[in-house]
């Protein structure tokens, strides 16, 4: 994975190996194309080729893992990981977040809200009158079996005074509640005692069902969330097997009920089935449940379920229809026949066994409506609106039906109180898809609300004018979405803005959508860590996404764009002192430092305080958090572009020329400690630059820099021979100069002020300019930090 600021670098290294190439040419032609011009062209192509920054990529590299370890070590967001090596600058240019709900969102931790039957609506107020329907079918059924005629009168003689509906809807809760306790994945989980055996635990486990240890275990939040309800009502799922499930009543007796078949929910399907036979009476039910979607054409004619879908999604929460389907003996027996040929099938197996089922799948009845809320998470609000304010759209993309996705888009802030929502009515065709484009395209400044459905015709027809339109929207919302779409939409984006896009999800479903985006970051949630693998940042909550790119972003891409475009200076500024020597003496291809000084300048001498800008910061984090707007410049890509690129050209130019033509001109009549005088002063030049682009200072940086000049100044006394060495042989007669320096000279005074003053010349110039534009033309944040 390639980052922008990467690829920004890349094409600017290839300018420089352009000027590389074209100044070398220059060379050759100056000098007339004498001699063997070519082997002359690929010396100065040597001489020259410290204009390619080699040492670019291990600094960046090296600045990176910098940054990945203080994203990890920072203590206001624990427990992040950081995947990768290579992107986190990508966090300070986003322009596109993508986001899931359950779980990112929101908590996906399942309060159980509401139960409708149709006529009459349950919510937690109201749950206590559900419990003691329950008690009163449940000792009437027991009273019935015992065959006890003594303990059965007394309970069915008030029955004939109670009016017939209050009857019928205790019947219907029952029935409400016995599917809903049978229909589902969940499995009751004991905690494991210390000192005892499985066998023994298992046994003691099966004696002792009101164990307090007892959890359950479900793939999905929802399932528990209704399990733990039916536990709540009275009726209490003790024990799972392959083969088998038990329920506990009110009154401690346990009803076991065979599993014969179950149909698990998928992401197309939409629902989940189960059939079971009751140990007791052997009756066979068909129990399923799902979402409105699937389920309202499969359940029996009724006026009632759309609209109470639509109401309880309205107030934010997750619906679920429940049926069932009783089964003669013969029946199940034929279905069963049907079903196993099916799954044997070698063609097309999963289409025969989708059509059986289905076979079955008919005029259900429509036992209940349930709801279930899902809290939103810790914060989501301000982070919402601090990403927001730093000039980044983010679009909803969720699995949920419309109104429920609207509802968490509302409370959640991600649509702003007082702000218009364009609802895209469901389109099939594309005359109707042109209609509500045309109808949307009147609408200025609102969000939009789309279904997965109908995005999908929309993209089909007029895919470029729906992106175009959608950008535009300060938040989009799309319910519905297959993991497909999520990373559709994704690439989408990428390919009509170009902005570097954002995506994160805290499921399996969102991983594709994930690694599809420039940058993906996942939250370990409740659904596992597929999520939190896949992506290249691993967080814990939503509200830590706020710090990570308005904090490490935003240092991470200024640091990078300075370290970078610094080492290309540092390539730069030695590369114009070789071409203004090799011009000097009459175009010789010669180089002006040996080999070990080479090393030096661009590992011990200068290594330190320019990989020390991985520290430098422009604004403090709480400033940079509590105004976001700063944000919307890094977006703009100006730290790193080809006109700050030129101007560190013009620097390196300027001070290359300074430092070799004052070296020159102050060799006095003989050509006498030229090296030692340009090379003294290109480091402190160096040294000073590095402390002319830092903004915020750190002791490490103080560290560095007289570390750094700490070597230099004791390496002036072993390297005696480097620094006054200078010969030169072949036919260049007038450049064969030999010439001998010693550590007397370079304690002199002579010394100290030819370098002090070449210098000031090479530096004081930028530190003028740069104090000039601070005063004229300060940068967005300066006006926060004076």
């Amino acid at each position: 994975q390639v980052g922008l600021l990467d690829l920004e670098l890349n094409q600017l290294t290839k300018a420089l190996f352009l000027a590389l190439v074209a100044l070398s040419v220059v060379m050759v032609t100056l000098q007339g194309f004498v001699g063997p011009w070519y082997r002359n062209l690929f010396r100065f192509l040597l001489l020259f080729s410290y204009i390619i920054p080699i040492s670019l990529r291990v600094n960046l590299d090296m600045g990176k893992a910098a940054y990945g370890w203080m994203i990890m070590k920072d203590d206001n967001i624990p427990g992040t990981v950081v995947r990768t090596s290579t992107i986190p600058e990508e966090l300070g240019r986003l322009v596109y977040l993508l986001t899931d709900k359950t779980g990112t969102l929101t908590q996906n931790e399942m309060i159980f809200k509401r139960l409708h039957l149709g006529t009459v609506s349950y919510g937690t107020d109201t749950m206590d009158e559900i419990q003691s329907h329950i008690i009163n079918s449940y000792s009437q059924v027991h009273s019935q079996n015992s065959g006890n005629s003594t303990s059965s009168t007394p309970s069915r003689k008030p029955q004939p005074s109670a009016p017939k509906v209050r009857k019928s809807v205790s019947s219907r809760i029952h029935e409400a509640v016995k599917a809903i306790a049978l229909c589902h994945n969940v499995t009751p989980v004991y905690e494991s005692r210390a000192g005892v055996s499985g066998e023994t635990e298992y046994a003691e486990v099966d004696q002792d069902f009101s164990d307090e240890n007892r959890t359950y275990q479900a793939s999905s939040p929802d399932e528990v969330a209704l399990v733990q309800w039916t536990e709540s009502v009275g009726l209490t799922l003790v024990n799972r097997d392959l083969t088998s499930m038990q329920l506990k009543t009110p009154g401690g007796h346990i009803l076991t009920y065979y599993i014969l078949q179950i149909f698990p929910f998928t992401s197309e399907s939409k629902r989940m089935g189960i059939i079971v036979r009751d140990e007791s009476s052997g009756e066979i039910t068909f129990y399923m449940k799902g979402a409105d979607v699937a389920m309202s054409t499969i359940v029996q004619y009724n006026d009632w379920l759309e609209e109470e879908c639509g109401n309880m999604a309205r107030e934010g929460l997750r619906t679920l229809v429940v049926a069932k389907k009783s089964l003669t003996e013969e029946q199940y027996q034929d279905f069963e026949s049907r079903y196993n040929q099916a799954k044997l099938s070698i063609h097309d197996r999963n289409l025969k066994v989708a059509a059986v089922v289905e076979s079955l799948e008919r005029e259900m009845e429509l036992l209940c409506l349930t709801g279930v809320e899902d809290q939103l998470q810790a914060d989501v609000r301000p982070t919402l609106e601090m990403l927001r304010n730093a000039g980044i759209k983010i679009w909803m993309l969720t699995g949920d039906k419309l109104e429920t996705a609207t509802c968490i888009a509302k409370s959640s802030h991600l649509v702003s109180r007082n702000q218009d929502i364009h609802i895209f009515r469901p389109v099939a065709t594309r005359g109707e898809a042109h209609l509500e484009l045309n109808a949307f395209r009147r609408k200025h400044d609102c969000a939009l609300v789309i279904s997965g459905d109908s995005l999908e015709v929309c993209l089909k027809y007029y895919e470029h004018e729906f992106v175009e339109l959608a950008c535009q929207c300060p938040a989009v919302v799309c319910c519905r979405c297959s993991p497909t779409q999520k990373a559709h939409i994704v690439k989408l984006l990428q390919h009509h803005t170009g902005k570097r896009t954002c995506a994160i999800g805290d499921g399996g479903n969102d991983v594709s959508m994930i690694q599809a985006a420039d940058c993906g970051i996942g939250i370990e949630g409740k659904e596992g860590k597929q999520a939190s693998l896949a992506a290249d940042f691993s967080i814990t909550q939503f509200k830590h996404i706020g710090r990570l790119l308005m904090v490490h972003g935003r240092n991470s891409y200024k640091r990078s764009a300075a370290l970078g475009q610094f080492v290309m200076h540092r390539g730069l500024i030695i590369s114009t002192m070789q071409a203004v020597f090799s011009s000097v003496f009459y175009f010789a291809s010669v180089p002006l430092y040996q080999g070990f000084l080479m090393v030096g300048y661009a590992t011990i001498y200068t290594m330190f305080p320019v990989f020390s800008l991985v520290l430098d910061q422009d604004v403090k984090p709480e400033m940079a958090l509590l105004y976001p707007e700063l944000y919307k410049d890094l977006t703009k890509g100006r730290s790193l572009s080809f006109k700050t690129f030129l101007i560190w050209v013009l620097i390196s130019i300027y001070q290359g020329g300074i430092l070799m033509y004052g070296a020159l001109l102050l060799f006095e009549s003989e050509f006498v400690h030229v090296v030692a005088i340009s090379f003294t002063a290109l480091i402190l030049t160096e040294l000073l630059m590095v402390a002319l682009t830092i903004r915020t200072w750190h002791c490490l940086m103080v560290v560095a820099e007289f570390l750094s000049l700490g070597c230099y100044v004791a390496s002036l006394a072993f390297l005696n021979e480097y620094f006054g060495d200078f010969h030169v042989t072949g036919s260049h007669s007038l450049l064969s100069l030999f010439v001998s320096a010693d550590v007397a000279f370079i304690t002199t005074v002579t010394f100290l002020w030819k370098v002090s003053a070449i210098t000031v010349v090479s530096c004081l110039p930028l530190y003028i300019l740069k104090y000039l534009k601070r005063k004229f033309s300060p940068p967005s944040y300066s006006k926060l930090t004076s």
